[in-house]
């Protein structure tokens, strides 16, 4: 028989296989593939496709490697076929225009015969209808029985990248589980006898725009070997998800689960196939920068972690799980692939989010969902169609929409959870709901842009763009073009009026690429007008301000002066958040970019790409970088040139900003090159200093640095001085004694907490003492409901437990009130009880909805909550009269 090889073996003996016969060994691309016209690396080929299309010459001319793919097309068949997956290794060997055919396939049958131990007897091989090269290759050189090389036709066995282009047929190896069967009807359809190992693809002709299939000037070799499905053949398991690559997944979150695999229901064993499958795929797929989302590979992600969760919840775990599922499945894969340990803080951290989040969306959507289902089926009897032939039970495409669109609750979890109870889901009806919906936000948009700005749109068709002066003048006279008092035009304003002023040319910044408008004034005979803020619309610069003297008419001139202090403040902030960006590219990653910003006159705030948090050690050492370009004077030159020439300089474009054909760059020789429309400095040293104040996560893959620069500087070190010595007087302490005196402070809080949790459980426990003469035998087992005061969530649980030690086989439930509209109850269930099909996370669950709550856990110890304390004892009283009844009649 063949060696029963681990997973890890398996994909070592293949690349170690070619790469003796010439292969560069390459490591598995990302999961997120440089081609735009798929979402995620779904094929072993993909990375080499601009090889194979000749958009690319390749570095290699035949190379090897074991790649991560990940597909979802059939994503309902996971768990449930002994094969499909989300995600899979897939192993390969290419040659661009090395070798071919009679290597290719000499090479993959030594590799599986002679490597592997597969016996040939039990190996059958698939060649395209028209290719006989193959046929006779396959039959003459290896030695394979005619009637075991079955020829197949072009949906089986030719590969195409598309319509045109290069393509050609192909050759598979398939395992035979049943050779007692013989070879008289040998149909490769049979996927319960007949396994497809590896598949050779020779791409020997190029098909044109009309179809003609022509002889490409090189020929390729394409080849993928599943390592999953090799895997299941070497170790001698039933399936794929039962090989040393996923079973101890499953294994662990059947642990947690408080079930044993083997003895399992069927569909217990399905849940926990998708968990362990699902869980790879989720770590890669963060590992590799997916995020979670609501679009494209973010969104399969999301519903991948989504049914993760939607199955554990199948199995009875109603707490969070995943996180130690994840783990084993970074134990698992860090050998080949040790970024998921790299970035073992971002996959949980992401994990653990989505999870805790989608758990609060699961649970109200199930709820909403068995009421559906029952008012459906209450409907049907009512009507009499619960026995009419072909009447099917459907939930309506509104009620579908209200659950998507109110609750949050995604469709197709709508759609799998009402097959599991016999129901479909109008999806017509769905999407009608959903087009309402856009149809309304479209109204919405319409409606809030005329009555917003409508008439300063109608303005904009009469007056003249804006001229903009502000890069070299602080004050300017302008004419007043148009006036505006809550968004409709007016001739004139009066003092004590707020008002919205367009004048022809003017030097206020107005807000733009994250740099906030600058204030200051307008003035004329008797006039001043006070400005607060200025917005771009279109090309018009909307001054807005409040009269403070005189009037204000359409074509009058004015004096437009800024406040020079504000502006200076801004200039010091931008320029810094320019020395941000580039301090954090050189100090943390190359690859950070700019994701958001503001420049404001009191601080700065710059939002970037990175999936971790900046340690303290690198914001120091960012922060030292700045002020040391601020120190060292660097001049700012200030040029307009092409934008291919800017991009070519290596200028670094803002976040957000749309840019023309010439461009305005702000360049601090060997510091800083940037795409700005902004205002800056004219030299660092103008800026004084800088300080990082927060680094702060605020989104998947964002993170935030606020820092103040200039003046701000200053403002911000008196406010922390005055906090100090306020500290310092209250503690009676020198300043650099507050940590050292907090810390003491907290450890004592910590230990007196400790000690009357303590103190609590103890309480709880005498007080339980009490209870077990309550206690009622249903047969050979014990039933015990109580309330237990105000005793707290942890020592209730410790209580529940102590409660069942001394009643030995039976169930203890308890619950209390352990502050004001809040209920805590506990459910704890011996082995005989759980034997019974009772299990203590569902039984809670269902007690705690009857105080307006819910919950649930494991089948031996589950704890719930509520908020409706009046209903407490109601639902002591259903809890004992069910448990009661459930044993009685088990």
């Amino acid at each position: 028989m063949f060696p029963a090889l681990s997973g890890a073996a398996i994909r070592q003996t293949f690349l170690d296989f070619y790469a003796q016969r010439g292969h560069q060994v390459l490591p598995s691309a990302s999961l997120v593939p440089e081609d735009p016209t798929v979402l995620l690396t779904i094929a072993g080929m993909l990375p080499f496709k601009p090889i194979f299309l000749g958009q690319r010459d390749p570095e290699y001319p035949r190379v090897t490697t074991a790649q991560k793919c990940v597909r979802t097309n059939d994503i309902e068949n996971v768990g449930r076929t002994a094969r499909h997956h989300t995600f899979f290794e897939m192993l390969g060997n290419f040659s661009f225009g090395d070798y071919f055919k009679k290597e290719a396939i000499a090479w993959a049958w030594e590799l599986v015969t002679e490597v592997f131990g597969l016996p040939p007897e039990r190996l059958v091989v698939s060649v395209f209808r028209e290719d006989e090269e193959a046929f006779a290759l396959w039959r003459d050189e290896i030695g394979i029985p005619a009637h075991r090389i079955q020829r197949m036709g072009e949906a089986d066995n030719f590969w195409a990248a598309g319509p045109t282009g290069p393509c050609g047929p192909c050759s598979e190896i398939y395992y035979d589980f049943k050779p007692e069967l013989g070879d008289e009807r040998i149909d490769l359809e049979d996927d319960s006898r007949f396994l497809e190992i590896y598949n050779l693809v020779f791409m020997e002709l190029n098909r044109d725009s009309e179809g003609h299939l022509m002889p490409l000037a090189k020929q390729n070799i394409d080849t993928g070997l599943g390592l999953e499905r090799l895997a299941q053949v070497l170790q001698g398991v039933p399936n794929n998800y039962e090989t040393d690559l996923i079973f101890p997944i499953i294994q662990t979150a059947a642990g947690i689960a408080g079930l044993n695999y083997s003895k399992a229901d069927p569909e217990q064993q399905i849940s926990l196939k998708v968990i362990g499958d699902h869980a790879r795929a989720v770590m890669h797929l963060i590992a590799d920068g997916v995020l979670p989302s609501n679009v494209d590979r973010g969104y399969v992600l999301r519903r991948l972690i989504r049914r993760m969760v939607r199955h554990g919840r199948l199995l009875g775990i109603g707490e969070p799980f995943t996180i130690p599922v994840i783990e084993t499945a970074i134990q698992l894969a860090e050998a080949a692939y040790p970024q998921v340990r790299e970035r073992e803080t971002l996959i949980k951290t992401e994990l653990q989010r989505e999870e805790e989040q989608f758990l609060k969306t699961l649970e109200r959507g199930e709820r909403l969902l068995l009421d559906l289902f029952t008012a459906v089926e209450s409907s049907r009897r009512d009507s009499g169609a619960e026995h009419s032939t072909g009447s099917q039970k459907q939930i309506s495409g509104a009620d579908a929409f209200k659950l998507f669109d109110t609750y949050g609750f995604p469709l197709e979890l709508t759609q799998e959870i009402a097959q599991e109870h016999g129901f479909s889901v109008d999806l017509e009806g769905f999407e009608q709901e959903m087009e309402k919906q856009r149809q309304r936000a479209r109204a919405a948009h319409q409606t809030i842009d005329l009555t917003a700005q409508g008439s300063l749109d109608e303005l904009a068709d009469f007056l003249s763009q804006t001229e903009f002066l502000g890069y070299s003048q602080s004050s300017a006279r302008g004419v007043v073009e148009a006036l505006l008092v809550e968004g409709k035009s007016v001739p004139q304003v009066e003092a004590g009026q707020a008002v919205q002023i367009v004048l022809d040319r003017t030097p206020f910044y107005a807000e733009s690429g994250g740099q906030i408008g600058d204030r200051g004034y307008l003035s004329g005979d008797g006039l001043l007008v006070r400005i607060e803020d200025v917005q771009k619309q279109g090309d018009l610069f909307v001054h807005f301000g409040h009269v403070e003297r005189g009037i204000l008419r359409v074509g009058d001139p004015v004096q437009a002066q800024i406040d020079l202090a504000c502006r200076r403040r801004a200039q010091a902030h931008h320029t810094a958040t320019h020395l941000l960006q580039a301090a954090l590219k050189r100090i943390v990653d190359p690859s950070i970019g700019q994701a958001g910003s503001l420049v404001a006159f009191d601080r700065l705030r710059f939002d970037f790409t990175l999936s971790r948090p900046v340690t303290p050690e690198e914001l120091e050492q960012i922060e030292n970088l700045v002020n040391t370009w601020i120190a060292e004077a660097h001049a700012a030159q200030v040029a307009i040139m092409p934008l291919a020439e800017a991009k070519a300089r290596g200028a670094v474009a803002m976040f957000g900003e749309k840019y023309g054909a010439e461009v305005r760059v702000i360049d601090f020789p060997g510091v800083s090159m940037e795409l700005c429309g902004g205002t800056h400095v004219n030299n660092t040293a103008e800026i004084g200093l800088f300080k990082i104040i927060a680094e702060t996560g605020v989104a998947a893959g964002i993170r935030r640095i606020e820092a103040v620069a200039g003046p701000a500087v200053l403002e911000y070190l008196n406010e922390r001085d005055r906090v100090v010595r306020e500290l310092s007087a209250q503690f009676k302490a020198k300043p650099q004694e507050l940590p050292e005196r907090v810390a003491a402070l907290q450890a004592e809080l910590k230990a007196a907490q400790k000690e009357l949790e303590e103190v609590r459980s103890q309480l709880a426990l005498l007080q339980a003492e009490r209870l077990l003469a309550q206690a009622v035998a249903v047969g050979d087992l014990k039933v015990l409901v109580a309330e237990l005061g105000s005793t707290t969530p942890e020592a209730l649980k410790t209580a529940a437990e102590h409660l069942l030690s001394k009643l030995g086989e039976g169930a203890v439930v308890l619950g209390s009130v352990p502050e004001a509209g809040k209920v805590s109850l506990v459910a704890a269930f011996s082995p005989a009880v759980q034997q019974l099909g009772l299990k203590a996370g569902s039984f809670i669950g269902e007690i705690a909805k009857l105080t307006g709550g819910g919950g649930g856990g494991r089948p031996n110890l589950a704890q719930a909550g509520g908020k409706q304390p009046e209903k407490l004892a109601e639902a002591l009283r259903v809890a004992r009269e069910r448990l009661q009844a459930e044993l009685i009649s088990r």
